[in-house]
């Protein structure tokens, strides 16, 4: 029984080994907002420009963009270049195959991955690209190394190189940290460009559970409703033992 004891402590020891192992970048807080409906519906248009032509939602319909106060009009005639219906899931028309052969791996599908990634890491992830010609795109990425992606919002950001300096580590020695700069301007400025994907990912968190927003909301309705039904059964046994007592 001891043996198994030790043997669990161990494992649960895995997961902390394996993030230790992992990315030392610092990640941003995503200055994202669940309920800035114009945001969300910012976010959807980017989404569909630059993310859904390689990448897929096949858990999410075009047609669920209502929630975000979009009309069925306005997302036919803004949201779909396919000739897809409303009614129609999020696919899209590169085979694995051919994605294979292009990137050397398939791109994920999208659907949930704030809720594997977290926003804050993809709020980091989207503005940490970098030239780096000794990829196959010509691209990387600080925070996921050798990414098979390349940077689709370059013309937005602009180019950024890596530069590696040493710093004074504060007990005598030196280490070195890795920097980003931009070499070329794009055409938003940093500030316009970290809104701008602050507004893509809070779609994509949005997309990961639409309903969460409608969830809390409920949530509260039903504390609420809770709350008051416990002080009218109070008045209730007050006023029924009154007597008794």
């Amino acid at each position: 029984m001891r043996g198994i004891r030790v043997l669990l402590f161990f494992l649960c020891l895995v997961p902390l080994t394996a993030f230790a192992g992992g990315s030392r970048v610092t990640l941003d807080q995503a200055p994202i907002q669940y309920t800035d409906t114009l945001s969300l519906q910012r976010g959807a248009k980017i989404f569909v420009n630059y993310c859904l032509t390689c990448h897929s939602a096949n858990y999410m319909r075009y047609n669920r963009l209502r929630d975000l106060g979009l009309s069925k009009k306005q997302i036919k005639d803004n949201l779909i270049f396919t000739g897809k219906k409303p009614g129609d899931l999020m696919k899209i028309a590169m085979k694995e195959k051919e994605a294979q052969k292009w990137f050397g791996v398939v791109p994920p599908d999208l659907s949930v991955i704030a809720r594997s990634r977290g926003a804050d890491w993809l709020y980091t992830y989207l503005r940490q690209f970098y030239r780096d010609e000794s990829t196959t795109t010509g691209w990387n990425n600080l925070v996921f190394d050798k990414a098979a992606m390349p940077h689709v919002l370059y013309e937005l950001q602009g180019e950024q190189l890596l530069r590696l300096e040493m710093v004074d580590d504060g007990h005598g020695g030196k280490h070195e940290v890795k920097k980003l700069v931009l070499n070329k301007p794009g055409l938003l400025s940093k500030t316009e460009y970290d809104m701008y994907v602050a507004d893509l990912v809070n779609y994509l968190v949005y997309l990961g559970e639409p309903a969460a927003t409608y969830r809390v909301q409920l949530g509260i309705i039903v504390m609420l409703f809770l709350f008051g039904m416990l002080g009218l059964t109070y008045a209730l046994k007050h006023d029924f033992w009154r007597e008794v007592h």
